[in-house]
């Protein structure tokens, strides 16, 4: 190996160290399959709640019933989906001996925050203003954003899984009446298919290096 050839190895693994210092990549397959699971939960839950205890012809009667049952569940599901998630990431980056608060996972932090707090905020003016039909778009398109946006700080996959969750919300914004589906489709049978995935490519992964 000539000195040329030297010195693009050493550009080439600097490089690799500088990209894995700056994303999160102790991301866990797992926590994608609990959290679709708490959420296709919460999604039967509020069918439930929606279609069956209060019928449509009452619906508008207990509105107010309806959006606290409603918001109880959605915290619920959230509290636990962050709880899930936060234990398996600390519990694998420790197992690979990687630290959980760096400045990949505060880069991916911060470019994840930005469009969920913006679509948080804008979810409760359109629910004050009594807009519910747009609610669950709401939702998936800007987890979607989320998602798209934090990409470059961990693993390439969670842009595939954004631009998946975009589409979902864009669709179900268009079909009135379906967005509580959808909803469970984007946020259930979604997270826990890409989770599926992940734990194979994991595993092949792990194969190969051996």
């Amino acid at each position: 190996m000539n000195e040329s050839e030297k010195l693009l190895s050493e550009l080439k693994n600097i490089r690799e160290i500088m990209e894995r210092s700056s994303r999160f990549l102790s991301l866990s397959g797992l926590s994608g399959i609990l959290v679709g699971m708490y959420a296709l939960i919460g999604a039967f839950l509020a069918y439930q709640i929606v279609y069956v205890q209060f019928p449509s012809n009452f619906r508008q009667e207990y509105v107010n019933d309806v959006l606290v049952l409603l918001l109880i569940i959605g915290t619920s599901v959230l509290l636990l989906a962050l709880i899930t998630i936060l234990f398996l990431t600390i519990n694998k980056a420790r197992k690979e001996q990687k630290p959980v608060w760096g400045p990949g996972s505060k880069l991916l932090l911060i470019n994840l925050l930005i469009p969920l707090v913006t679509g948080g905020l804008l979810i409760s003016i359109l629910t004050l203003r009594g807009y519910y039909g747009i609610i669950s778009p709401c939702f998936l398109i800007f987890y979607g954003l989320a998602l798209v946006n934090a990409a470059k700080y961990t693993r390439p996959e969670i842009l595939g899984l954004g631009i998946i969750e975009i589409v979902i919300g864009l669709v179900a914004a268009i079909s009135p009446g379906y967005g509580l589906y959808l909803w469970a489709v984007g946020f259930g049978v979604v997270h826990i298919i890409y989770g599926f995935l992940y734990l194979r490519n994991e595993s092949k992964n792990q194969t190969q290096v051996k």
